[in-house]
């Protein structure tokens, strides 16, 4: 996921760059428009599996049902909003949260408009492999962390414990977690979800002491029942001063955002993202065909189209 992911300043040179696809923001692009018809449909596409997923299928639906011709655009989640402006990016399948972003785009600009729900339900925290929460029970309590610090030394912790994050634009409080809670540990990038992944299945298979930061939904939980350590409750504000956080992470109602020329452009496209509902389980299915099966993201969608064409109907009005 998760991604998921994190609440900072954009520098000029970011707000330039590209995401994991190697796009950039800043060429002037066309929007869906036309009433009936569906034209081009930019879809940013964030860089997690889960994302991917929800991608997918809707890009599936959108071309195969309406005719659109669909642009992906493969860019962190920063720098997705910022296409809102220019016409790059219609729409954003799955926001964690980014009050900053709304705020920006949404109130401030007006060049974006909230579309509701996804259905899916995330979670951000710090996991262990099944192994550790088995031979260390009370290290599922962040005030036993400084105590198990030494196991999670390695070369890039400086000897402290280490804290493993995954791709640095996912949204995080981890550097703010460690300190504000005194913890002897250092947060060091893994730089993907894939790096988070293959940490687990090594650190469960070999026997090593791993902390790292993860996700829900993600559809590597059916595969290693990762345990989820508590950190201090949240309570509403708690993460209203990102240098200040020292409590867990919310819950988040993941979301969706749209450009406002895409939401007034009278696009069966935009009907179809706003209309776009699914479950956890979803998602999973489709991220899990992609992760783990090697289906192409057309195929793994046309896969859960075909057993779940009820859902699709409902977002068609059908």
């Amino acid at each position: 996921m998760k991604k998921l992911r994190y609440a900072g300043v954009l520098t000029a040179v970011a707000l330039a760059l590209a995401g994991c696809g190697g796009e950039k923001v800043g060429a002037e692009q066309p929007v869906a428009t036309g009433g009936k018809e569906c034209g081009t449909f930019n879809l940013a596409v964030n860089p997690w599996v889960g994302y991917e997923a929800n991608a997918a299928v809707v890009a599936y639906v959108a071309t195969k049902d309406l005719g659109c011709k669909v642009v992906k655009k493969n860019l962190k989640e920063e720098i997705s909003w910022q296409g809102f402006g220019t016409g790059e990016v219609d729409a954003v399948l799955e926001n964690w949260g980014h009050e900053d972003l709304k705020k920006k785009y949404i109130t401030d600009q007006k060049v974006a408009v909230a579309a509701g729900s996804t259905g899916v339900k995330g979670v951000i925290g710090w996991y262990v492999p099944p192994w550790m929460a088995q031979q260390y029970p009370d290290i599922t309590d962040w005030k036993n962390l400084n105590k198990h610090a030494a196991l999670f030394k390695t070369s890039e912790s400086g000897g402290k414990g280490q804290l493993l994050d995954g791709d640095p634009s996912y949204v995080t409080n981890d550097e703010a977690l460690v300190k504000n809670l005194g913890l002897n540990y250092k947060v060091v990038q893994s730089g993907s979800e894939t790096a988070l992944i293959q940490a687990f299945r090594d650190a469960e298979k070999n026997k090593k002491p791993l902390l790292a930061y993860f996700y829900e939904p993600q559809w590597f939980f059916n595969e290693l029942k990762l345990v989820k350590v508590d950190l201090p409750a949240y309570k509403a504000g708690c993460d209203a001063d990102p240098a200040k956080v020292a409590c867990d992470y919310p819950p988040y109602d993941l979301d969706k955002v749209v450009s406002k020329k895409f939401a007034d452009s009278g696009s069966p496209a935009y009907d179809l993202v706003k209309k776009f509902q699914w479950t956890n389980e979803d998602q999973n299915a489709v991220a899990r065909s992609i992760a783990v099966d090697k289906l192409t993201p057309d195929a793994a969608a046309e896969k859960w189209v075909k057993e779940n064409q009820s859902k699709v109907d409902a977002w068609l009005g059908k």
